[in-house]
């Protein structure tokens, strides 16, 4: 461990800091202090600085470091020379071991875990939280469809919008939707999903989501292209949905239903699919089970967990559903968000004038963060097909994924919902 401190550099401070350096590992990343001392790993190259830019941020860092730095850098007490995608990369590579107070960790584990619990009520807050926060903001940095989950790029350079519609189709493809496929979607974003489903494959989709916001651009965009009659935005919690459905699609929702409530999650598949039915699910996981950090919890996603795949696959278990492809589509969502991160920056003086600079400072985090967590492997995105286990109509190969757009679909037999 290489350093440079200055006189006025405390010896409490040196050992602090130290032990904060120590953590990282083998990191190739530089640590520097308000007064000009700075500490690195011995032989590397840092790929970036942080700054601690006051004594009061570096204890807080000892206390809990996965919830501190965020609060941190969000409040400008602590600041990263160099590109941040890249440091955070470098050290979720390193799988460095961050010290913290076990019980002071602990003590916020329990905490959030009981007021950020996904009851029904629960549910509607948290996703207030994230959500509602304004369509125009999102407006800023998504495509224009509105669509806030992993696109698909067949080619690398594809603009965001194109890949973004290549994923619907990759969706609907792996449903093998024909014209009158009665569908059902838990969780369902601005819409773009439940419309494209309507309006390309014919499907008559009953949505539901608890995003006042969210229902209200849906309902008004299927008004403008002529779609109410095929899709209905039903402003209401997936534990509520009715009925009889040909194929059942979540995307982006599985993060914010909780492990604890994935048999109910489950049971509410296993509800409202036909005899015949078949489902799809589209999730943020993980290789092995691990909470998200404290930080994002907190200020990003209160109520969510990304599970690993063997436990999203149990909630599929219990109903005996049978698994059809699973995919993992972790690079582009890297990607997506690249493109997400170049927008928002474009916009961050709007952003700053709607919510303040350390709103702005907060998701760039959250973004960045998000890049370096799929490029290094720490978060995966799985997409799961799967159908009754006696169902004998499903596809033989996978050639209905990937045939031209221009090609006719295949025959699939369907039960008409009942």
């Amino acid at each position: 461990m290489s350093h440079r401190t200055t006189s006025a550099t405390s010896r409490l401070d040196r050992s602090l800091t130290s032990r904060l350096s120590s953590a990282i590992g083998s990191a190739p990343v530089r640590l520097a202090l308000w007064d000009g001392s700075e500490y690195c790993p011995n032989g590397v190259v840092p790929v970036g600085t942080v700054l601690i830019k006051k004594r009061s941020a570096l204890l807080k860092l000892l206390l809990a470091p996965e919830l501190y730095f965020g609060e941190g850098y969000s409040a400008g007490d602590i600041e990263v020379e160099g590109n941040l995608i890249e440091m955070l990369d470098a050290i979720y590579r390193a799988g460095a071991r961050q010290p913290r107070s076990r019980w002071f960790h602990v003590f916020l584990e329990r905490w959030l875990t009981w007021v950020q619990a996904n009851s029904l009520g629960g549910s509607r807050r948290n996703i207030h939280h994230h959500y509602d926060i304004g369509t125009s903001f999102y407006q800023l940095w998504l495509d224009p469809q509105l669509v806030y989950t992993c696109a698909y790029f067949k080619n690398p350079n594809d603009t965001l919008e194109n890949a973004q519609i290549a994923k619907m189709d990759h969706v609907c493809r792996k449903l093998c939707l024909q014209p009158g496929v009665s569908v059902v979607e838990a969780g369902c974003g601005w819409g773009a999903l439940a419309l494209h489903m309507a309006k390309h494959y014919g499907a008559v989709v009953r949505a539901f989501n608890i995003s006042r916001d969210q229902i209200s651009y849906a309902r008004r965009r299927a008004e403008l292209e002529g779609l109410g009659s095929r899709v209905e935005f039903i402003e209401d919690d997936y534990r509520n949905l009715i009925g009889k459905h040909d194929a059942f699609v979540s995307v982006g929702m599985l993060e914010h239903v909780g492990l604890n409530r994935y048999k109910d999650f489950g049971a509410v598949i296993h509800r409202c699919l036909t005899k015949r039915g078949r489902g799809f699910i589209h999730f943020i996981g993980r290789n092995r089970p691990k909470m998200l950090s404290l930080w994002t919890r907190l200020r990003i996603f209160p109520g969510g967990y990304v599970p690993a795949l063997r436990q999203a696959l149990g909630l599929l278990e219990e109903w005996d559903f049978s698994v059809l492809d699973v995919e993992n589509l972790r690079l582009h969502y890297a990607q997506t968000l690249q493109h997400w991160l170049q927008r928002y920056e474009c916009s961050r003086e709007k952003i700053s004038e709607m919510f303040g600079p350390e709103f702005v400072r907060m998701w760039r985090l959250y973004l960045t963060g998000s890049i370096a967590a799929f490029r290094s492997g720490s978060m995966q995105l799985f997409q799961i097909a799967f159908a009754r286990g006696s169902d004998n109509t499903i596809p033989w190969t996978r050639d209905h994924i990937y045939r031209p757009l221009d090609e006719k679909e295949p025959e699939t037999k369907w039960i008409p919902a009942m």
